[in-house]
């Protein structure tokens, strides 16, 4: 019997959190390891020789250590083809990794904990701190309001879960938890649309073991 994938991952982390989607979406099934972030539990020597770079998640599987949330994400997508979260159509497709890069390399790196631990060690003030991630998420999102605004829905790209989806509902997660004014009508309706599914309902992070 083939061992099940290991997600190295944090129930709270917004890079886990689409991993775990996208692995209900595929239906696979996978065993947890934990490291919790605030503990530093992800710079222990252990998981540095897995993911040098001290980041969740990391996905082992197929006897291979896989980083960076976007690359495993389309890993799984290649790897379990139905249901695809890119189109077939190169335009479209470009489209897709257009917005679910601009959350995942220009919203969430900026907001990380990582970042938000460094100003607090430059000494700026917990309202500063939670100020700076909520300007950055909300200019993020704002634009990424535009990107899909005159896109039919429900999800972000027309009646299908694409890997836009995946990186907007965690995103949104995280808008509210730094109090962010949750204005655009069109991300909540893609939001919507995917937590009616079980796949995103699982993934959440009240849904997992390590919830706190």
């Amino acid at each position: 019997m083939t061992d099940l994938p290991v997600l190295h991952g944090y129930y709270r982390s917004s890079a886990s959190y689409r991993v775990r989607a996208v692995l209900n979406l595929k239906g696979m099934l996978y065993t947890d390891a934990i490291h919790h972030l605030r503990k530093g539990e992800q710079r222990a020597p252990e998981y540095l020789a897995l993911n040098p770079q001290g980041l969740l998640p990391a996905l082992e599987a197929s006897g291979a250590v896989l980083t960076q949330s976007l690359a495993i994400c389309e890993y799984l997508d290649e790897v379990q083809p139905s249901p695809a979260l890119l189109p077939a159509d190169p335009v479209e497709r470009a489209h897709v990794r257009a917005f679910a890069y601009a959350i995942a390399c220009d919203i969430h790196p900026v907001q990380n904990l990582k970042i938000l631990s460094r100003l607090r060690g430059l000494g700026l003030e917990e309202e500063q701190v939670t100020g700076w991630a909520a300007t950055v998420i909300t200019e993020g999102l704002d634009a990424c309001e535009t990107l899909i605004a005159d896109r039919a829905g429900p999800f972000c790209f027309g009646a299908t879960v694409s890997l836009a989806d995946v990186c907007l509902v965690p995103q949104i997660y995280n808008a509210r938890r730094f109090g962010v004014d949750i204005r655009w009508p069109r991300l909540l309706e893609a939001e919507r649309a995917c937590l009616a599914l079980e796949a995103f309902r699982a993934a959440a992070p009240e849904s997992q073991p390590d919830n706190e």
